[in-house]
């Protein structure tokens, strides 16, 4: 199994990429920039770049509806050049709160527009010449939409790959499936490697039919909060205000994509009353009502012994990249955390 973080979209840049380059020095293996409604991803991943050596960069994620395709494509191989070939690109749909509320971008058809974008990132990639005529994308803009004037293009630059490794981050049934059968890897958030396979089996296994075998074997990215040490259970409670956030707030009643998942988890009651109590602005009570068992199960924090059961738990259940969040504070903490995980992986 490999190891990844991700940095903070919050702020404390310059910290982050200090410990990122510390990271990689005990054999971290991919670092993650995170893109909500913060600073852009692009810039920070060019200085990641310039900072590191071996470990590859993933955008995690560049959403969908913001960049036309050919300037994803065109992003990606700027990427993965300055980093010598060191660039995932990560994707994915968010949601309406930030797409439509922040960019004033209509949110709609995020399985098509994602099957649409990938091939024409991949024609781009090859330096074919573009040609698209799709649902929801057509290159070039036809005759009677604009000046008549575009014509078929191709990359100026060649890239230094003409596949760039492809990330969907998803967690619908629909969009797993769609994620097995196109893309490289797959990052689904709180992954509870118990009932992973009767929450995503069935996608999984509808995509991977259908999957080209050029594209190898899934790489499934598991987001996992860490600590390993006799007495550090009560770092879980810092979880608790994140899934609430996520549970309780990310959406409304009804459309909420990880109150969906919790539910899918057998946790229809308790998904029910963290999303009551944090759209009644109690949050507090929200983080408390999050259940213990789901905060374990989706993390590993404990002695050295029960993370290594964990760790076999993870594999069974398919990761294969772990993308920690070090739960101990301070560069020193996190390194010793990252460099005594991989002597427990092996």
């Amino acid at each position: 199994m490999r190891i990844g973080t991700a940095i903070s979209y919050a702020g404390g840049f310059a910290e982050s990429v200090a410990d990122i380059v510390e990271l990689e020095k005990v054999g971290l293996d991919v670092v993650f920039v995170p893109e909500a409604y913060s600073f852009d991803a692009v810039s920070q991943l060019g200085y990641l770049a310039a900072k590191t050596e071996r470990v590859q960069l993933a955008s995690g994620i560049f959403q969908i509806y913001t960049r036309t395709p050919t300037l994803t494509a065109m992003t990606a191989a700027g990427l993965d050049f300055v980093s010598d070939g060191r660039f995932i690109l990560g994707l994915g749909a968010s949601g309406p709160q930030v797409i439509e509320g922040f960019h004033g971008v209509k949110y709609d058809a995020p399985l098509g527009r994602t099957r649409e974008i990938v091939e024409i990132c991949r024609q781009v990639w090859r330096r074919e010449r573009v040609v698209h005529d799709g649902t929801h994308y057509t290159i070039p803009l036809p005759p009677e939409q604009g000046t008549g004037l575009g014509k078929p293009l191709k990359l100026i630059n060649h890239p230094v790959r003409e596949r760039i490794p492809v990330l969907l981050a998803s967690i619908g049934p629909k969009n797993v499936a769609l994620t097995a059968e196109i893309a490289e890897g797959w990052q689904p958030i709180f992954f509870h490697p118990e009932k992973a396979a009767d929450v995503w089996g069935a996608s999984l296994a509808e995509g991977r039919a259908k999957r080209d075998a050029a594209l190898g074997e899934l790489d499934t990215f598991v987001t996992v909060a860490l600590a390993i040490g006799d007495d550090v259970e009560p770092l879980l409670d810092h979880l608790r205000p994140v899934l609430a956030l996520y549970i309780g707030g990310m959406g409304a009643r009804g459309r909420n994509f990880y109150n969906d998942l919790a539910r899918r988890y057998g946790y229809e009651a308790e998904a029910k009353l963290i999303q009551d109590l944090y759209l009644d602005g109690k949050k507090e009570e929200a983080a408390a009502a999050v259940p213990v068992e789901l905060l374990r199960a989706i993390s590993l924090v404990g002695p050295a012994g029960y993370v290594k059961e964990r760790l076999e738990a993870f594999k069974e259940a398919g990761a294969t990249t772990l993308v920690v969040n070090p739960l101990l504070p301070g560069r020193e903490a996190r390194v010793a955390a990252v460099s005594r995980l991989r002597e427990l992986i092996g």
